[in-house]
């Protein structure tokens, strides 16, 4: 039998794979539908993230809102956006700072799942590199950095990104190409996506 999107997203909510690896109960974090047009994957929810359970409510949810000219209501509109990070879970706070990586189970056992049952995805955007790294495989470049620089490579199904947490802030003024070629042409590609272009 083949299964629904709605069927899988009620078993990903649900997922206990992590449970007792995590510093918390495991509370999965993603929103899809079979009529999404573009796809967000990121890291992992942070703190804010797991504590509201809805993706990106943060600092770094606002840059990429702004990087991608979305509003939040069209942002979280699910009929047309899909969110859903390479791990579904907060994975904790590294007390050497930032958070911990998420468990490679979670995308290896959801990804594959849930990604097919989303055929109008147009755009899918890789925002860091663990989504680089599972998505790109071989073709990504040596760091994050080298991959977002080479972005036009990747099109028109990927468009690879940093991620849009403030301690990049520095990365994005020695790279001034970033806000000058790569953000206009990602709203023209995101418009195009959402409209169902190809």
């Amino acid at each position: 039998m083949t299964e629904s999107l709605a069927e899988a997203l009620t078993a990903a909510r649900a997922c206990r794979i992590c449970a007792g690896r995590l510093p918390h109960a495991p509370r999965p974090v993603l929103r899809a539908a079979t009529t999404a047009r573009l796809l967000v994957v990121g890291q992992a929810p942070g703190a804010r993230v797991h504590a509201s359970g809805l993706s990106w409510t943060d600092a770094s949810g606002d840059r990429l809102r702004q990087w991608l000219g979305l509003d939040r209501d069209a942002f979280y509109d699910e009929s047309r956006v899909a969110l859903m990070s390479m791990g579904l879970c907060f994975p904790g706070t590294n007390p050497k700072g930032g958070d911990y990586p998420p468990p490679r189970i979670c995308a290896e056992t959801w990804h594959p799942r849930l990604r097919p049952l989303m055929p109008e995805v147009r755009l899918t955007l890789l925002i860091g590199g663990l989504a680089q790294a599972f998505y790109l495989g071989p073709h990504r470049r040596r760091s994050v950095a080298e991959t977002v620089a080479a972005w036009r490579e990747y099109l028109p199904e990927f468009l690879p990104l940093p991620h849009p947490s403030w301690r990049n802030t520095a990365w994005l003024k020695r790279n001034p190409w970033f806000e000058a070629e790569l953000l206009p042409a990602l709203r023209v590609r995101i418009a195009a996506a959402l409209a169902g272009e190809r």
